[in-house]
């Protein structure tokens, strides 16, 4: 029996139009019995498909029907079968955040490329962080801060002027969103183990929200941010085009 594969598109016209193409040539299945799932929108989407499709046994193929497409492949009809089985396999293990909230709620999420938390207010937010239990900066007034893996090192976090990382570099970077004291802080690197700690100073002054892949947990007083170590995606990328790749060539355009 051949690969079985699972199609799911984004709402865009594109995406929808190859979703009926693709499922005419190829057949489709259930997400929960197919070997490859593919998606077909942007990076955004890839990453809703990644959360979506997190305790199947499935990688992901994504091609590119939106804008940017870092995470996905070029977008080719034929010979897809062939192109799934010769792709390179990338594992990513996101962030997982959990969020003390002004309502009284702890909210944990995952993030496969970001965790940001934001100024909700007209005033710049008051942070103050932690590493591993030791506080390393007192105060820290920006717009917000990012916590980044590599596989997200190129999206929110290279916008903020982070650093692209290598996929096998094991680190993690923290970047800070318009740094106003200490003036352009250029952020820190980080090992993958480590647990950074984020407290909001001055909460009701200064109001801050967080998100993990820009899904909301709310107003936060703390983040508290760690990989994932137990959860692993497992995305798909046409042999000379995995993510190594494109992390070096994104540094020289």
């Amino acid at each position: 029996m051949g690969l079985k594969l699972h199609f799911a598109a984004s709402d865009g016209r594109r995406a929808q139009a190859s979703l009926a193409e693709l499922t005419r040539r190829y057949g489709q299945v259930d997400a929960e019995a197919a070997d490859v799932i593919v998606a077909l929108g942007g990076d955004g989407f890839m990453l809703q498909t990644l959360h979506a499709s997190q305790a199947l046994g499935a990688a992901v193929y994504g091609m590119n029907r939106g804008t940017v497409g870092f995470l996905m492949n070029e977008y080719v009809e034929e010979g897809l079968t062939e192109r799934v089985e010769a792709a390179e396999l990338a594992v990513l293990n996101p962030l997982r955040m959990t969020a003390a909230c002004v309502d009284g709620e702890t909210r944990t999420k995952l993030a496969i490329n970001e965790v940001a938390l934001l100024r909700a207010g007209a005033q710049a937010a008051k942070l103050a962080i932690s590493v591993d239990g030791k506080l390393r900066m007192a105060e820290l007034i920006c717009d917000g801060a990012l916590v980044a893996t590599p596989a997200g090192s190129t999206a929110y976090n290279y916008s903020a002027h982070g650093p692209i990382l290598p996929i096998g570099a094991d680190v993690l970077a923290v970047t800070a969103i318009a740094a106003y004291r200490p003036r352009r802080w250029r952020g820190a690197l980080l090992p993958k183990q480590a647990k950074v700690h984020i407290e909001v100073l001055e909460p009701e002054k200064r109001p801050v929200m967080a998100d993990a892949d820009g899904r909301p947990a709310g107003q936060v007083l703390s983040v508290e941010v760690a990989t994932a170590e137990d959860v692993a995606h497992r995305v798909l990328f046409d042999p000379g085009h995995g993510l190594e790749e494109r992390l070096i060539r994104e540094q020289f355009v």
